[in-house]
Formats: structure tokens, C-alpha cells, sequence
């Protein structure tokens, strides 16, 4: 088989149909796509069911960004020794920067109506888009885990406020309670009973989970002023930092964990965006919802934090532990079930829709959305979701890091073919189909696969890996470290165009070797 260089054209296929307002669906009356590479799931959203307005983008992203990672995120730059000012400011800026991506890869999801594996077949090649996918799908693993332990803690600490020491003071298994195990397994089995009912029902949640989440945050804010005397001990925490060469040393890797957080959704993006009424829909509801809503909850946390520091002498990160320090039972009912509708919003939509996609692009005809789903909850608790957050700097630092550095050469490479390379055009009914112009050799492009593993390398060789391992892989690389998600992204751009763009001809079935 010809390797397939991807052609300047539009939609040649008769069996696709676009529309005025520059949406493409299969043309009506066609039979949709069969095959190995395709299933209900996968296939395009016919225009009719693109449904999600700007209001849906926008409580999709309160909901998401108003979590208890979230919240950790910011606090957790407390903890290492930031200001309120340095913090929000380190994190504002992630959003913006980490927006812009999220956006041109969104653009394929209203225009095409396909996910983010389907997506990822015109670059990496039919076969090919298995190799993002299943690394975001593991990562998405990996976060899943780490909010069904937040969650597990919330009903935890709210059973042992209830029930009293009988729940608390219990053997210990691995290190924690048996209850504290408990805990976690019922909220995992919450998450799939919402999961298996589909995407609707996720949209739903997600609808009435925003307001209720930030309502509760600022609960939270008002309880501390009060413990505090006052929002003055909240904002006159110092920095331990100062604006000097120390805070800066530690501005930048902050900086890219941070990009990191919502590196993942700059990826699969389109596997809400394929829902949506227009593209004017998904940029103005992506636009208003994630940079401002992050900002804000920024905002909240690291006040909170300050002022635990003030109260109890020591900066608390974790708000689970610090709603469970309230003496007041309605309180702490109130904090603890805000806690959980808010893991399970963004758990739900951020950690469990995209693997179920991705893992089913792995084997259509046998894994499903909801099978993919059950995949990633048994996968979430084999990565041991309790190591990771055991420490804000392992949290932040080296599991953000690395996330970041390895989803940031996959975003290079979506962008530059979409929207330089084929400039928005794709072949709807090839994205299915091998042998077509997204087959280039066996399935696969090498072009991409190169520049991912390039860009892979020089981004988190040169990481600290611990606590998970001890040392640097590629210890020569270690000044790069710091700027992970920003070097992966520019050195896979770069090379994937300097391997593309010189041998393409502007033809309909253009091909090289």
C-alpha cells in the first residue's frame, strides 16, 4: 500500500454531505461506515444530535474546573511556599496559554462530529491513532484514580464524623483503614452506575453539578474568614519565595504542571465538541468556561489555604481534611457532599468519557463506550492512585509534569496537521476505511510516530521522576525539564511539519514513499 500524504482538497467522498454553516455529516440515506475500524460510538454525529450550545461548554468546564484537583493545584503552590498573588497568577496564566490549543483541536468536534480517536487517524494513520490514544487513555486512568481517592476520602471522613471511632479506628490494610478502601470502592461503583447510562446523562449532571460546586467553594471561603477573625490573615500570608530567583526557579515547572492539568482535555476536547450546535458554540463556552472559572477557583483555594496556615499553623492543601477539622455536623455534611458531586463532575467527564472512546478505537468491534469505560475503572486502581497524591510536590511537579510533557507532542501534532497541513479539510469516510488516503503504510504514519517520540524524549527525559523512581532517565536533557508540555508541543510541530510538508503536492491523490 502507497503511503497516502495527506491532500489539499475538501471532503471527496459522495457519501459525506457539508452544510452552509461549514458542518460535514454523512450524506443522508448512507449507509455509515462498517468495518474493524468503526462502531456506534466512533461514527460521526449526524448534525441533528449536535446539539450543545454555548451555556453546555460553559457548565461542562465549571463543572470540570471546580474540583478537588483543582482546588489541590492551587493550595499546593501555598504549600511549596507561594503567595495568594503568585499562585493565581502562575495558574491564570497556565489556563490562557493551555486554552488555545483546547480550542483549534475542538474545532474538528462540531465541523466533523467525530472523537478524539478518529480525530488523531488523519495524522497518526488509522492504526497509528492507537498510540495517542492509549496514552491518553492511561493518563486518563491514572487521574481517574486520583479523584476516586479524593472521593473515597470525602465519604470517609463523613462516615467517621457520623458513625464515630468504630470507623476510623480500624485495621489498617496497605497502609490506610479497611474503611478508608471501603470508602473508595463505593465511590468508584457510583461513578460507573452514572457512567453506563451514556453521554446524556453526563451532560445532565453537569448542567446543575457547576452551580452547586461554586456555591460551595465560597461556603468554605466564608468558614475560614470567620476562623481567621477576618480576610485579613487570609491575604497577608507572605510568599516564602519572594520575587526573586527563587520564585522564578520554581515559576516554571509550577507553570507547565499546571498547563499539564488540562493537557489531556487539549487532546480529546473534540469528544465533547462533536456535540456541539456550532463552532461559535464550543469557542465562546470553552472561552468563558475554562480560563475564567480556574482563575476564580484559584482564588477561593488559595485564600483558604492562607488562612488554614493562620488558623492551625501549617498551610492544609487538601480540603478534605481541612472540612473535616469543622465541628459543626451540618458543616461538614454541607463541604463533604460539595466534595463529591464536584469529583464526580469532573471524574465523569474529564476521566471516564475519554478513555471509553479511546480504548474503544483499540478494538471497535469488541470494546464499546461503556466497555472502554469499565476498562479505565479497573485500570484506575492498578496505578495505585494513592501513591501519587500522597504529596503536593510529587503531585504537582512529577505526575503533572510528565502528563504534560508527553500529551503536549501529541497537541503539536493534531494542530499542525489540522490546521496547517490540511488546513480543516478531512475525508469523513476514509477516517473509517483502510486503504484510504489516512492508511499511508500499514496503518500507520511514521512521520508522526517520529515526531511524538522525539518530542516525548526531549520533553520528560530529563525529568525527576521521583517519588515514583529514583533519578533522571536521560540526565543530559535535565534543562529542558522544566518547560516539559512547551518543548514537547514546539519540537513535535516543527519536526512533523519538516517531514511533511516538503514532499506534499496539492492533488487530489497525492502519494510518496
Amino acid at each position: 500500500m502507497t503511503d497516502t500524504a495527506p491532500a489539499d482538497i475538501p471532503p471527496s467522498s459522495a457519501t459525506s454531505a457539508g452544510r452552509p454553516d461549514g458542518r460535514v455529516e454523512l450524506a443522508p440515506g448512507t449507509p455509515p461506515p462498517t468495518g474493524p475500524y468503526a462502531n456506534d460510538d466512533l461514527l460521526p454525529v449526524p448534525v441533528a444530535r449536535r446539539t450543545w450550545t454555548t451555556y453546555n461548554f460553559s457548565a461542562l468546564w465549571v463543572g470540570m474546573a471546580h474540583n478537588t484537583a483543582s482546588w489541590t493545584l492551587a493550595s499546593g503552590l501555598i504549600a511549596v511556599g507561594m503567595d495568594w498573588k503568585q499562585a493565581v497568577f502562575t495558574i491564570a496564566l497556565a489556563n490562557l496559554i493551555v486554552l488555545v490549543p483546547m480550542l483549534l483541536t475542538g474545532h474538528a468536534g462540531p465541523k466533523y462530529g467525530i472523537p478524539f480517536p478518529v480525530f488523531a487517524r488523519a495524522s497518526f494513520g488509522i492504526r497509528g491513532a492507537n498510540l495517542p490514544a492509549v496514552v491518553r487513555a492511561l493518563v486518563a486512568c491514572g487521574w481517574f484514580g486520583i479523584q476516586t481517592w479524593i472521593g473515597g476520602e470525602a465519604i470517609y471522613f463523613l462516615a467517621g464524623k457520623l458513625i464515630g471511632n468504630g470507623w476510623t479506628s480500624t485495621a489498617e490494610f496497605g497502609g490506610h483503614p479497611w474503611t478508608m478502601w471501603l470508602s473508595f470502592a463505593l465511590f468508584w461503583a457510583l461513578q460507573v452506575a452514572i457512567i453506563l447510562r451514556g453521554m446524556e446523562t453526563v451532560r445532565r449532571f453537569e448542567n446543575w453539578a457547576a452551580p452547586f460546586v461554586l456555591v460551595g467553594a465560597f461556603v468554605m471561603l466564608w468558614w475560614m474568614t470567620d476562623r481567621a477573625g477576618g480576610l485579613g490573615p487570609l491575604f497577608g500570608q507572605p510568599s516564602e519565595l519572594g520575587w526573586g530567583a527563587d520564585f522564578w526557579a520554581l515559576f516554571w515547572p509550577s507553570l507547565m504542571g499546571m498547563i499539564g492539568f488540562w493537557s489531556t482535555l487539549a487532546l480529546n476536547i473534540p469528544d465533547f465538541t462533536r456535540y456541539g450546535k456550532s463552532q461559535k458554540a464550543q469557542t465562546r463556552g470553552q472561552a468563558l468556561g475554562l480560563p475564567t472559572t480556574m482563575t476564580l477557583f484559584a482564588f477561593l483555594s488559595v485564600l483558604v489555604t492562607s488562612g488554614s496556615q493562620a488558623v492551625y499553623g501549617e498551610p492544609i492543601w487538601d480540603p478534605v481534611q481541612l472540612a473535616a477539622k469543622t465541628d459543626s455536623p451540618v458543616g461538614l455534611l454541607f463541604a463533604l457532599v460539595t466534595v463529591l458531586v464536584a469529583t464526580l463532575s469532573v471524574n465523569i467527564a474529564a476521566n471516564l468519557v475519554s478513555p471509553a472512546f479511546d480504548f474503544s478505537n483499540v478494538a471497535p468491534r469488541k470494546v464499546g463506550f461503556r466497555a472502554g469505560a469499565l476498562i479505565t475503572c479497573v485500570l484506575a486502581v492498578l496505578i495505585a492512585p494513592w501513591k501519587l497524591y500522597a504529596d503536593p510536590q510529587g503531585y504537582i511537579f512529577t505526575w503533572l509534569g510528565l502528563v504534560g510533557g508527553l500529551l503536549g507532542t501529541v497537541a503539536g501534532i493534531l494542530v499542525a496537521d489540522y490546521w496547517i497541513v490540511r488546513r480543516t479539510r478531512l475525508d469523513l469516510v476514509d477516517l473509517y476505511r483502510a486503504g484510504g488516503r489516512y492508511w499511508y503504510r500499514a496503518g500507520w504514519n511514521w512521520r508522526a510516530v517520529l515526531a511524538f517520540l522525539t518530542g516525548g524524549v526531549l520533553a520528560v527525559g530529563g525529568a525527576d521522576f521521583h517519588p515514583l523512581v529514583d533519578g533522571r532517565p536521560v540526565p543530559f536533557l535535565e534543562p529542558l525539564a522544566d518547560y516539559g508540555w512547551a518543548v514537547g508541543l514546539g519540537t513535535s510541530m516543527l519536526l512533523y511539519l519538516a517531514l511533511t510538508l516538503p514532499g506534499r503536492r496539492d492533488s487530489p491523490v497525492s502519494t510518496h514513499a
